[in-house]
């Protein structure tokens, strides 16, 4: 960490803060706005306190590390794309044919002897500070609690290091952990995650679980935590690979497992499978809260780090975020592996206001009818990817997939509802909008062929909006996009007081001019942020319950879900930032609220 901030410090890449600021709200605060930014900094914070305790922190918080792109690369220290290409090269391996084949394959064998960790014997420098049993107290390390509502103070940048019970097979995640007291966390192993795999064999045994969770050191490290290899591979694997140099790891103290030796702290545990504990709630990274459920606790058995130990953190909310930049890494990365499933895809994207899971773009070579469908479902059925909720594929003569404006043209001028397909699959543990937890619809689109009908008659929007509300009293506002597609979107904003069908049965006498309708409320929606437009309905939208097709015209339900829609979970509410809080930051001169940046992102 103190490489990784003289780095940034020497590219003009750091933002130090050395004003006294609080490990309640305002941190996380000041972190939310600064990553907003179209540049951005990583953030050092000098004079961190708990004003609730009256406790001033010795060791300094780092956020927002990555950041940006070109942040990310310097963290990765080499091209992304390189990395990319450097795994699709080993994928594809030949048997030698030549003598000159063979000694380059060899020189390519003896660059992987670096892939896998080293043990070490002796103790790292992450435990050169010790302590154990009951001098092992949470409330020592400067944990932030990122937002009003959330269920306590969270580490959100914690290296989950976990065993599978024999001990054969090691697992490196990155997981939310709820700091309940001194002594205890939550452990947010979703049920289709590794960790919880681990956690199973061991409550069927009725014995511990080991725990060991790293903070900081390699900023890698933590990328790694989230790379999505498959059940069983050590994500330490992917350092090695990045890097060429073996991740140099350390025997807990007080649990079997290894940790890297240079991380700034390791908190030390065990899971006892018979206790489960409410979690949460929490503002994740999908903008919504994540509701109040029971999770495995860990009791911690010993706290250890580096005599200048520097705390990592990351905040979570409504995009654009950090998680946007290390995803794009994952991204580009992982396509050689995803090519393995799908071999005819050229290119996937996943934008950030899309949440990752809930919207996937790719580009394949169609090859006969229905491929685009046979895609479809080997994303749904491969890894982390299952978990995506909405599917649209174009052919190898659509525009880059992160060129907005043209690719939504492309899709809009080949979208028809005989190329549409509503499935129902696993859903990621964080979404909210399925009748069911962790399972819900699906929504496919192939948009690999020719354009297929006409666009309609287009009128501007006051017309439009006189007419709709002829049709319905309830409609409030209209904005049309991209109108000279074949299918343009009309966004609809209502005053939902019936459900959202009667009032698309209402309005169907307006085909003539209507094609891909989507409803919202007309509450905390501005119908002119198409980039928070598409973050709201993708997060609201379960496809089996909220696509309404009717000949050339589909409607989709955007709006919040609640027992009009005969909705019976617990809708969460929004992530938004503490008006107080923001306020006294502005007035401190330490953000600058400016009203483009507040309604942009929806603060």
């Amino acid at each position: 960490m103190q490489k990784t901030i003289d780095l940034l410090r020497s590219r003009g890449e750091l933002r130090e803060i050395h004003d006294e600021l609080d490990i309640y709200l305002e941190i996380p605060h000041i972190a939310y706005i600064e990553v907003k930014k179209e540049v951005s900094k990583a953030l050092l914070f000098t004079n961190v306190v708990d004003k609730k305790n009256n406790k001033k922190f010795d060791e300094p918080v780092l956020m927002n590390l990555f950041g940006s792109f070109e942040r990310t690369e310097l963290l990765f220290g080499r091209d992304v794309e390189g990395i990319a290409q450097e795994i699709e090269s080993l994928l594809h391996m030949k048997p030698p044919a030549s003598i000159k084949d063979k000694f380059s394959m060899l020189g390519e064998l003896f660059n992987l002897k670096n892939v896998f960790p080293k043990r070490l014997k002796g103790e790292g420098a992450c435990q050169e500070v010790k302590f154990l049993g009951e001098d092992a107290k949470l409330s020592n390390l400067p944990i932030l609690t990122t937002w009003e509502e959330d269920g306590g103070p969270f580490i959100t940048m914690g290296q989950v290091y976990t065993q599978s019970l024999d001990g054969e097979l090691v697992n490196l995640g990155l997981y939310r952990l709820q700091m309940y007291d001194d002594q205890h966390l939550g452990m947010h192993w979703q049920i289709h995650k590794d960790s919880s795999h681990f956690f199973d064999q061991y409550q069927r045994e009725g014995k511990k679980m080991p725990v060991s969770i790293a903070i900081g050191g390699n900023p890698l490290y933590t990328w790694c935590a989230t790379a999505p290899l498959p059940y069983g591979v050590n994500e330490l694997l992917m350092y090695g690979l990045i890097t060429k140099k073996s991740a140099r790891i350390v025997k807990s103290l007080t649990t079997p497992l290894y940790i890297p030796e240079d991380v700034d702290y390791v908190i030390e545990g065990w899971v006892d499978p018979s206790e489960m504990k409410v979690e949460g709630p929490f503002g994740d990274h999908t903008g919504y809260y994540t509701l109040e459920e029971p999770y495995p606790v860990m009791k911690v058995s010993a706290i250890t780090h580096k005599k200048r130990p520097v705390f990592l953190a990351t905040v979570v909310g409504k995009p654009p975020l950090e998680d946007k930049f290390m995803g794009w890494a994952t991204e580009r990365i992982f396509l050689p592996l995803l090519k393995t499933t799908a071999s005819d895809l050229i290119d996937y994207h996943m934008p950030e206001n899309g949440v990752f899971h809930n919207l996937i773009l790719g580009k394949m070579k169609p090859l006969y009818k229905g491929h685009a469908k046979q895609f479809m479902h080997a994303f749904w059925g491969t890894g982390q990817m299952s978990f995506v909720k909405h599917a649209i594929f174009v052919g190898e003569d659509a525009p880059r997939l992160s060129n907005y404006e043209p690719i939504v043209s492309h899709i809009l001028n080949r979208y028809h509802f005989s190329r549409v397909l509503i499935t129902e699959g696993i859903t990621d543990a964080l979404d909210h909008s399925s009748p069911e937890a962790l399972i819900g619809g699906k929504f496919g689109l192939d948009c690999t062929g020719a354009p297929m009908i006409e666009a309609p008659e287009i009128l501007n929007d006051d017309v439009l909006l006189e007419k709709l509300q002829n049709c319905d009293e309830d409609i409030r506002g209209v904005r049309q996009y991209m109108r000279r597609t074949r299918n343009p979107i009309t966004v609809i904003s209502v005053n939902k007081i019936k459900p959202i069908k009667e009032v698309f049965e209402n309005i169907k006498g307006l085909r003539d001019n209507l094609r891909v309708i989507v409803f919202v409320d007309v509450d905390k929606n501005d119908l002119d942020n198409a980039y928070m437009l598409v973050w709201r309905v993708v997060n609201n939208i379960d496809a089996q319950r909220d696509f309404y097709l009717d000949g050339d015209m589909i409607a989709i339900n955007g709006t919040n879900k609640n027992s009009i829609d005969g909705f019976e979970r617990e809708w969460p509410g929004d992530v938004e930032c503490t008006t107080r809080v923001l306020k006294d930051l502005n007035e401190r001169g330490l953000i600058n609220l400016e009203d483009r940046l507040f309604n942009k992102f929806k603060l």
